[in-house]
This record gives structure tokens, C-alpha cells and sequence, in this order.
């Protein structure tokens, strides 16, 4: 059974998440952390929890998602895992921060590549990961069956759906993205967005206005 801690960090309101297994097994996922004080708060939490991070992973590489890549993986000598088709994101990212006034250092340790279908294993949990290009060309998400829950990036929020102006991003296939691999979720499915509070996949059915009409 996993657990699910959330953080909010830098000036974009980035959702960090740290699940936890019950052997104290963790994986990091999108660790958004900028400022000096947030990188404490999520070594703190970490550390007295007696949590013991595992995996360090990224649902996509925009600046705003991997500003604490290099923090997690200089701290937990943990690689990233990302999918292949980030890593042109996670190139560009500095300079997008230096456009957005958030200079940064950026991660360059090794990368593995994660593959849709596969599973990322925790001791005894799983999380399968699903491809879900749109709002960047490699997002993917990590979804627990057996709790019902996705960690989705920025591909779906509540009543809104992740933007696709930046480079990389298309509207056409980030409806294909949701259409064919979160729909057929069940309606229960908690969704945990990289921004902004959870939401489920039913409410979203019903109630997203950027998805009218959106069925599999």
C-alpha cells in the first residue's frame, strides 16, 4: 500500500510527489523544489520518515518539473527516469528558465529510459507506466491499479487539461492521449496533477469543459 505526500514548490505552484511503501521503499516523482528552504523540506520529509528513496522519476522535463533533479540525484544517487522523447525537454529546460527568471542547474547524470507498459517496482507495489503524449512529445504517467490512483504530469487538471502551445506539445494528441489511456480508467481513478488539487477521472468525464464530447 502506498502512501502519497504532496508538495507545492517555486514560484509556478508545481506539485512534488514522494509515495512511500510500508518497507519504507520511495520514489520521487517530478521534484520541483527551487529554493534552498524547499530542497530542506523534502530532504526533512524524507529523512524523518526514515524513508529510503528508490527511484527518482519525471512524468515530463518542462524547467518547472525537474528544477530539483540534480538536488535528489546529488542527494540519493538515484539516476533519472524519463521517457526517451523528454530529453530534448530536459535540454532545453535551462534556457527556458533563464526566459522565465529562474536560472537553474540542470541534471546531468544518467538517463533511463522508461517504456510504456513496463512497471516500476516497489517491493511488493507497482506503478504501470502509460504513454501520454500531448502536452510534451514523451509524458507519461504512473498509475496503481490496485489503489487507483494516476501521478499524470500535466496532461489532465480539474475541469482544465495540460497547455500545448510549448514546443513539443500538440492539442490533437493530448486528446488522443486522454482518450485512449485515462478514459478507460475507472470513473474512481484519482488523478494527482502536476498542478492543482486531485480530481477523478468520473468528474472529469462529466464535468471537464475542454473534453465535451471526449469519449473512447
Amino acid at each position: 500500500m502506498l502512501a502519497v505526500k504532496s508538495f507545492v514548490f517555486s514560484p509556478v505552484q508545481e506539485n512534488t510527489y514522494v509515495l512511500s511503501g510500508p518497507k519504507d521503499a520511495c520514489v520521487i516523482i517530478d521534484p520541483g523544489c527551487y529554493f534552498g528552504n524547499e530542497r530542506a523540506e523534502l530532504q526533512e520529509f524524507i529523512e524523518q520518515q526514515g524513508l529510503s528513496p528508490r527511484f527518482l522519476l519525471n512524468t515530463h522535463c518542462h524547467l518547472d518539473h525537474v528544477f530539483g533533479n540534480k538536488f535528489v540525484h546529488e542527494t540519493w544517487d538515484l539516476p533519472l527516469h524519463l521517457h526517451e522523447n523528454e530529453l530534448p525537454v530536459l535540454a532545453l529546460a535551462p534556457q527556458m528558465g533563464l526566459e522565465w527568471g529562474m536560472p537553474f542547474e540542470n541534471y546531468r547524470g544518467e538517463h533511463v529510459f522508461l517504456v510504456p507498459g513496463q512497471e516500476i517496482v516497489l517491493d511488493e507495489d507497482r506503478l504501470r507506466i502509460l504513454f501520454l503524449p500531448g502536452h510534451s512529445p514523451g509524458s507519461v504517467g504512473f498509475y496503481c491499479a490496485e489503489q487507483g490512483f494516476l501521478i499524470g504530469g500535466d496532461v489532465l487538471f480539474r475541469e482544465s487539461i495540460g497547455r500545448t502551445d510549448l514546443r513539443g506539445g500538440d492539442h490533437a494528441t493530448l486528446l488522443r492521449s486522454i482518450r485512449e489511456q485515462l478514459w478507460p480508467l475507472p470513473d474512481d481513478t484519482v488523478v494527482y496533477p502536476g498542478h492543482g488539487e486531485a480530481t477523478t477521472i468520473g468528474w472529469e468525464k462529466r464535468h471537464n469543459p475542454f473534453l465535451a464530447g471526449v469519449r473512447v
